[in-house]
């Protein structure tokens, strides 16, 4: 998608090299070189997805995936922006944020996200970044997991490491403790309730973020993401012309050409 159509170009020539540097003692994945998009004359960063179409359910997923990076059209992808379109990451992380010699900052990889639901899919998260109650209660929490993520990766910015490194989940929550403290009895009782941390919103407008808060440049998702395609149950072929659908109008959208060399029949993109 990103090469001229009357070249054939050596295979990965042209393509992000991905690298992981230390900044601040953390580890932060970033792109050594970047690829060009020359349809949409853009500056991108490429994912490499390894037999994506391989079964029907890999393939909804990375659909879903594409979908999502679509439609959150944001210059920083904030996690503000992100709830506000019913979305929830589960997978913030280091190396899920893509930063370049600016400092600015993307949030990437979406491939664990889902809507808000009153029974969520347990043990997401890399460990290290995971919000007690998907430990404690599995399938019943919000959004707010995010900003637990968003709070482990903060501290270990300033330490240089993680900042509870448990050996499994039940180990984790013992060097969350170790280092909290016991949870009072009222947290106990209402341990599905993350009512008591703060959202996107309440973070932004906190005293410890004023410096950098700016109410003219922190705006919500228009609408809400569409997740009524997860209902469908297709074959992987099918996914793979859908997804080549959302390519030809993401092209169309931003008003650039984009035209086959060959005929397409749905399997071209495996």
């Amino acid at each position: 998608m990103s090469r001229s159509l009357g070249t054939t170009p050596i295979p990965g020539q042209g393509m992000a090299q991905f690298t992981q540097k230390n900044i601040m003692g953390t580890l932060f994945e970033t792109t050594e070189s970047s690829a060009r998009d020359q349809i949409g004359h853009q500056t991108v960063a490429v994912k490499k997805l390894c037999e994506p179409f391989k079964t029907d359910n890999i393939a909804k997923h990375m659909y879903r995936e594409v979908k999502l990076l679509k439609q959150l059209q944001h210059d920083n992808r904030g996690l503000k922006y992100v709830h506000s379109a019913g979305v929830v990451h589960r997978d913030l992380k280091p190396s899920n944020i893509l930063v370049n010699e600016n400092c600015d900052l993307k949030i990437c990889d979406f491939g664990l996200a889902r809507v808000q639901e009153l029974q969520m899919t347990g043990y997401v998260a890399t460990r290290y970044y995971r919000a007690p109650e998907i430990m404690l209660t599995w399938r019943r929490y919000n959004e707010k997991v995010d900003i637990w993520s968003a709070g482990c990766i903060f501290a270990e910015m300033m330490t240089g490491r993680p900042l509870f490194l448990g050996k499994n989940h039940i180990d984790q929550f013992c060097v969350i403790t170790q280092l909290l403290g016991n949870p009072p009895d009222n947290v106990v009782a209402n341990i599905t309730s993350q009512n008591k941390r703060c959202s996107a919103v309440d973070a932004l407008e906190s005293q410890y973020l004023a410096p950098y808060h700016d109410p003219e440049d922190e705006p919500e998702a228009p609408q809400s993401f569409d997740w009524s395609f997860l209902e469908a149950d297709l074959p992987a072929d099918v996914w793979k012309t859908i997804m080549y659908a959302e390519v030809l109008g993401y092209h169309e959208k931003s008003g650039a050409p984009f035209q086959l060399t060959a005929p397409f029949d749905g399997m071209d993109l495996g």
